[in-house]
């Protein structure tokens, strides 16, 4: 016998190419925020994967939670918010960082909840079920009208095709795999563009026309300390300028929070408590991001978790 509880969430690692051997089932890469669903009567919690409750940010979802014929269950999905028919990180931010009900229904921003896993099921943990078997469930337990969608799968690889459609990529699943929290080569990321979550440690002074900030100045962890990675001065609109001034004026230091912090005039230091997200074409080889794109803030990472992602060998 067991109880619905929040469980922490099976991670995918990057992965230079798809797998050659065994048996793998290939999903939609989402940009959205993970969300860890937990049913227990007439309570519903949304968690993130470091264990924040959202659910008052997506009373949407809730509602349609409550709604469900199963009123003991644990689900492991993602919430997004599409930009025509792509997901759209940079579209979520505008929701995900209303923390009331009311405001959040206000906001304009359509949410949806793709769920892919079930971990729990009445009085039964079912992490230990293979994954296809544990889809299958999913799809018996959860009746799947908007908001609320099942992820659907594949049994062949088809990244080319996800490219072209403009997706961030696909995930790689082995199809007997059990559920295990925390990072696995069980699950791996195919990624048509690249993209990091960093931390920011600074900030650069406006130049012309541009208000609030120039550039982030943001880094990764390595090694116990904090490693400058580049500027990041693009991808902003002006929302997001006075949203991010206002965030850094709150949390100045004297002293920059990098190992090898870059020098100039114009530099401002923050503690290193906010993670943002970057697309960029490549890692230069001093370690800097080329041509990085600023893409949203990420409410749902722990700063110290942040880590540079290098791409494995596909099993």
């Amino acid at each position: 016998m067991s109880d619905p509880r929040f469980r922490e969430p099976m991670l995918a690692t990057l992965a230079d190419a798809p797998p050659r051997t065994g048996e793998w089932v290939y999903e939609r890469k989402l940009d959205g925020i993970r969300l860890v669903v937990v049913r227990d009567g007439d309570r519903v919690h949304l968690y993130t994967r470091n264990r924040t409750d959202h659910s008052r940010r997506y009373p949407e979802l809730v509602d349609a939670l409550l709604d469900q014929p199963s009123d003991r269950f644990v689900a492991d999905g993602e919430v997004v918010a599409f930009d025509g028919n792509t997901t759209s990180f940079s579209r979520l931010q505008q929701r995900s960082g209303i923390a009331d009900p009311a405001a959040a229904r206000r906001s304009g921003v359509a949410v949806h909840l793709y769920l892919f896993d079930l971990l729990h099921l009445g009085d039964v943990d079912t992490d230990r079920v293979p994954l296809r078997k544990r889809k299958t469930m999913l799809r018996d337990t959860v009746v799947f009208d908007d908001p609320v969608r099942y992820c659907a799968h594949r049994n062949e690889e088809y990244l080319d095709e996800a490219c072209s459609k403009g997706w961030e990529g696909l995930i790689a699943k082995r199809a007997d795999g059990p559920y295990r929290g925390g990072r696995s080569r069980d699950w791996l990321k195919l990624k048509c563009v690249a993209r990091q979550e960093l931390v920011i440690g600074g900030w650069t002074e406006p130049q012309g026309s541009r208000h609030g900030l120039g550039a982030l100045l943001v880094g990764h962890h390595r090694d116990g300390s904090l490693v400058y990675a580049g500027r990041v001065g693009t991808g902003f609109d002006d929302a997001a300028l006075d949203h991010l001034s206002t965030l850094l004026d709150g949390i100045p230091r004297d002293d920059p929070p990098f190992a090898d912090p870059p020098e100039g005039p114009g530099l401002h230091w923050v503690e290193p408590q906010l993670v943002c997200e970057v697309g960029f074409t490549e890692w230069t080889t001093a370690g800097r991001l080329r041509h990085p794109r600023f893409l949203g803030l990420r409410h749902d990472k722990d700063p110290a978790e942040v880590v540079r992602e290098t791409p494995r060998s596909a099993p």
